[in-house]
C-alpha cells in the first residue's frame, strides 16, 4: 500500500500482523483523497483504518491543525487520541492533541500552544475552543467524524455542521458509522463529495465471539443471582451495566460494600476521576466496572472476560454495544442478562434486531443454575 516504514514499524510494535476487512478497504481509498462513508461494526480496527492514512499525509513542517478526528464521547476520544499516539511512535515530530468537556481548559491550551497537527475532539469543546479564537480549521484538509450515528443521534449534529462549515469545502470527510441513520445520510449528502461507500459485515474474522446468556430473574433477585456469577470465579475482568446513575452507584456501593473490587462510571462522574478509574481498569487494578451507557460508549479494553446486563437497555443497540465490550482483539467473551417477566417483550425485540438466540439459564428450586433446556448445572459444564 506503499505505507512508510515508520508506520509500519508502528504497526507491528502494536503487536498487530495483519490488516482487518475495514482497514484493508479504507486506507487505499483515503489515501487516494476519496471521501468515505463507512459502515461497519465497533470492534473492527476503524481507527487504525483511518490513522494510518493521516498520518502518511500529514505534513511534519507545518504547525497548523491539518486533521481532525470528531467523537461523540469523552472516553472514546481519548482512546482514539492514545491509538494514534502510539500509530506515530516512530515518527519524529508528529504531534496529537485530544480535547473533550471536562477537562480544564489550561490542560487543553497547554497541549494547543504545542502545535499538533492532528486533533481529535467532542464537537462542543471543540466549537468552544473554536469561538474563543484558539483553533482555526482553514488548515484543515482531513476530517473523520468516528461513530457518526451515536454522535448525531445525541444531538451533536448542529455543532458537527458547524465544525464542518469552519473547514475548507475542499477537505476530505470520512465517516465511520455502525448504522445508518437519517442525520447521517444528511450530513454524508450536505457535505461530502461523491463519497465511496464501504460495508464490513459482522462476520466471519470481525465478528466478536461472545456467547450470549439470558437468565430469567426478577427485580427482588438479581443482586442475588448477580452475586452467584461473580462467587463462580470464572471470570477476573467484567462490566455490569445498568440503565441509570442512580442504579450505577448503589449497586457499585453495595458492591464494594460486599468486599468486591468495583468502581463506577457515570455521567455525574467529574472528568479526573473518570479518566483515573478507566486507568485503573485497564491496568487490572480491580475486577469490576458498573456502568451507564453513555459512560462507557468507547470504551476499550480488549480483556473484558464478562458483560452483564444488570438492567436490560432501552433500546435495542445499546445491547450490541454493550456485549461488545467483551469477546475483542480475538477473544471469547460472555454476556449475562438478567431477564424478568416484564422484561420478556423487550428481550423478543433484541432477539429480532440481533438475529441471535441467547442460551436460556434458571435458577433451580436449590439455588443452582441451570440449563432452561436440559436441566444441567450451567457452572459444572463450563
Amino acid at each position: 500500500m506503499g505505507i512508510s516504514d515508520e508506520v509500519v514499524r508502528a504497526f507491528d510494535w502494536m503487536g498487530f500482523t495483519e490488516l482487518t476487512s475495514i482497514q484493508e478497504k479504507c486506507i487505499p481509498l483515503m489515501m487516494d483523497g476519496h471521501d468515505i462513508i463507512a459502515i461497519a461494526p465497533t470492534g473492527t480496527g476503524k481507527t487504525l483504518g483511518f490513522g494510518i492514512p493521516m498520518l502518511e499525509y500529514v505534513n511534519l513542517d507545518d504547525p497548523s491543525v491539518q486533521e481532525i478526528v470528531l467523537a461523540p464521547t469523552r472516553e472514546l476520544a481519548q482512546q482514539i487520541a492514545d491509538e494514534l499516539t502510539n500509530l506515530a511512535h516512530f515518527i519524529k515530530g508528529a504531534k496529537i492533541a485530544v480535547i473533550y468537556g471536562g477537562q480544564p481548559f489550561g490542560k487543553q491550551m497547554s497541549a494547543l500552544s504545542r502545535k499538533p497537527q492532528i486533533l481529535v475532539a467532542t464537537p462542543g469543546r471543540l466549537l468552544d475552543h473554536m469561538q474563543r479564537g484558539n483553533i482555526r480549521l482553514s488548515t484543515v484538509h482531513t476530517m473523520v467524524l468516528d461513530e457518526a450515528d451515536e454522535m448525531l443521534k445525541m444531538g451533536f449534529i448542529q455543532d458537527v455542521e458547524k465544525v464542518i462549515e469552519s473547514a475548507d469545502p475542499n477537505r476530505q470527510l470520512v465517516m465511520f458509522s455502525a448504522t445508518t441513520n437519517q442525520d447521517v445520510l444528511t450530513v454524508s449528502w450536505k457535505y461530502q463529495h461523491d463519497p465511496i461507500e464501504i460495508v464490513v459485515q459482522a462476520e466471519a474474522d470481525n465478528k466478536p465471539d461472545i456467547t450470549q446468556y439470558v437468565i430469567e430473574s426478577d427485580q427482588k433477585q438479581k443482586y442475588e443471582h448477580l452475586l452467584y456469577l461473580l462467587d463462580s470465579d470464572q471470570y477476573k475482568r467484567m462490566m455490569i451495566f445498568c440503565n441509570t446513575k442512580d442504579m450505577t452507584a448503589r449497586l457499585c456501593e453495595r458492591l464494594k460494600k460486599a468486599g468486591y473490587s468495583a468502581e463506577c462510571l457515570h455521567g455525574d462522574v467529574r472528568q479526573s476521576q473518570r479518566d483515573k478509574v478507566m486507568a485503573g481498569f485497564r491496568k487490572g487494578q480491580f475486577e469490576i466496572l458498573v456502568a451507564t451507557d453513555v459512560a462507557a460508549r468507547g470504551i476499550d479494553v480488549d480483556d473484558v472476560e464478562a458483560v452483564f446486563n444488570y438492567d436490560l437497555p432501552d433500546k435495542q443497540e445499546y445491547y450490541v454495544h454493550r456485549i461488545g465490550r467483551t469477546g475483542r482483539a480475538k477473544r471469547a467473551g460472555v454476556s449475562f442478562s438478567f431477564v424478568s417477566f416484564r422484561d420478556s417483550i423487550r428481550m423478543d425485540e433484541i432477539r429480532k434486531y440481533t438475529h441471535v438466540e441467547p442460551i436460556q439459564l434458571v435458577f433451580d428450586e436449590f439455588g443452582t443454575l441451570c440449563y432452561k433446556e436440559s436441566g444441567e448445572p450451567f457452572l459444572e459444564n463450563l
